[in-house]
């Protein structure tokens, strides 16, 4: 182990001593350039929806998936319907059960003959996550990961050493989420791939939501992953340190997956059935689950994004539509999102809709239901001024009383392990945004980030529904600034405990601890890193 660790280290030195650079290591390795389907209407999806879509004046088809376990079985059954072309983005790929599972699904697509493209970040990997890398043995899948470490372990000393020597780099992520299939339908939103993603893990959990979505706008998200995938960043696997797998290495991982499948049914848990029953998807398909049709942007930065801000370079920056769409609401803006840290832009925009009388509410983490306590500590700065602006503001609580809209089941709901990971604007009740961007500093500056806005009233007034669900007071904090005599005013949280008003004058936490760790951490500036 000790001469393990030495190796490790020096490798990590000898990476860090050729200069910390602009680019990835394997900026050098060959790579070929590649693009979605050209033709989409020659496969069976593609020609459906190229079809509808001309019933629908050129508009796309959209559905938005609530539920966890819903997200997990499209993605499976989505991967299954894959003729040609199959691509997936996404910020966190684990190696859990879901995580493996749809790793079994790409490899059969893989032996149908589907081109598969796969594209990771590199920030937020654990150990287990490496089970993609034997992936890219199979000739018909290539694998990238979006601005990589040097050093390709899970020792976290490590990483932080090189994150300090490298920060300027290493500080910048793609935070996109999405799955194209033949060019023709998509899944975007914000959830990455695992089991706390699909709502399963009693443990933790994070509650998020998918667009389906089929028709026109497809190819345009096709065209931001191709930018993506193409890029600089994008560094293929076999670039990396440990990243060559062999057909013998790839051909024992596809045996220990069908035996963790195999067992998995045994105990009770037959993934493999429910996504055989075809649905959510085939209702989809079938139009038994109806699709909104509607016009709709695609909202996305451009993998350079930094070197956009700076000027270096021309290029896109999605806040800049966001903050257009909200900065036009004339009477109501509905916002959800985990992580609230508006900075001074953002508490501008909130004071300037207040002041023409626009109502503002937004429903974000309580601290018992944090799951970043430095995300936590930022936003704590920011509740008095909102609340003293006129902004309504609302905390989830990781014990629902009610979970209808909230895509936990009841059975999961029991643990009281809920936390936020959906991010929803919903302008006027009119137009809607969802995709990957918190409202906080990072993702306006430090991640990529990719979604959508819809002109549809239908699906915004959906998320309005749920919005006043998941507020109601047995699911939530509301907050209040009480006037106390002195400049700052005390917060107080009503709720509603066994059917009963309840007011707390002390932030509810899970623990003291929990407490005094998120109050040590407000007391440092990391706005900018949240």
């Amino acid at each position: 182990m000790r001469a393990w660790f030495h190796f490790s280290l020096t490798a990590l030195l000898v990476a860090l001593l050729n200069g910390c650079a602009s680019l990835p290591p394997g900026s050098n390795f060959p790579k070929n350039p590649s693009l979605a389907l050209v033709h989409p209407d020659e496969t069976r999806l593609g020609g459906q929806f190229e079809s509808a879509a001309r019933e629908h004046e050129g508009n796309s088809g959209f559905r938005i998936f609530p539920a966890g376990a819903d997200g997990f079985l499209l993605r499976m059954q989505m991967i299954h319907s894959a003729e040609r072309t199959l691509d997936l983005q996404y910020f966190i790929f684990r190696g859990d059960e879901t995580g493996r599972l749809l790793s079994d699904a790409v490899l059969h697509a893989a032996d149908r003959g589907v081109r598969v493209r796969i594209l990771v970040d590199d920030g937020e990997t654990v150990a287990g996550d490496e089970q993609l890398t034997t992936l890219a043995a199979h000739p018909s899948i290539e694998l990238r990961i979006f601005n990589p470490f040097a050093y390709r372990g899970h020792t976290e000393l490590l990483r932080a050493i090189e994150f300090l020597f490298n920060s300027a780099r290493l500080d910048y992520r793609m935070h996109n989420k999405l799955l194209v299939v033949d060019n023709a339908i998509a899944l975007i939103g914000g959830r990455n791939i695992g089991d706390q993603y699909f709502q399963i893990d009693p443990d933790s959990q994070f509650a998020d939501d998918d667009v389906f979505v089929g028709g026109p706008i497809s190819r345009k998200l096709s065209g931001t992953f191709d930018e993506y995938w193409n890029s600089a960043l994008s560094i293929p696997i076999q670039a990396l340190s440990g990243g060559k797998t062999s057909r013998a290495e790839l051909n024992e991982h596809r045996r220990q997956l069908h035996q963790e499948t195999r067992q998995l049914a045994a105990d009770g848990i037959d993934y493999a059935q429910k996504v055989a029953s075809g649905q959510p998807f085939e209702g989809i398909i079938s139009g038994l689950l109806p699709l909104t049709w509607a016009p709709a942007q695609v909202v996305c930065d451009s993998p350079d994004k930094k070197k956009v801000e700076s000027g270096a370079m021309v290029g896109r920056l999605m806040q800049r539509a966001v903050a257009n769409a909200t900065k036009a609401v004339q009477s109501e803006l509905l916002m959800i999102t985990p992580y609230l840290i508006p900075g001074r832009e953002g508490m501008q925009t909130f004071k300037e809709l207040r002041q023409h009388d626009v109502r503002v509410r937004i429903l974000t983490s309580s601290l018992e239901s944090a799951t970043v306590l430095a995300a936590q500590a930022g936003y704590m700065h920011y509740r008095v001024p909102l609340l003293e602006d006129g902004v309504e503001l609302y905390e989830i609580r990781s014990l629902l009383g009610n979970t209808k809209g909230s895509g936990e089941t009841a059975h999961i709901a029991r643990y009281g392990n809920y936390s936020l990971h959906a991010k929803l604007f919903v302008f006027d009740r009119q137009r809607l945004f969802i995709g990957s961007m918190n409202f906080d500093q990072r993702s306006l500056h430090l991640n990529t980030e990719i979604g959508l806005i819809i002109d549809s009233s239908v699906l915004a007034q959906q998320i309005a529904t749920r919005f006043e669900a998941m507020v109601l007071p047995q699911n939530a904090y509301r907050l209040e600034a009480r006037p106390n005599g002195a400049a700052v005013p005390n917060l107080v949280w009503h709720t509603q405990e066994a059917g009963k008003a309840v007011a707390y004058d002390t932030e509810p936490a899970r623990s003291e601890w929990q407490r005094i760790k998120v109050n040590m951490l407000s007391i440092l500036p990391l706005d900018k890193e949240l």
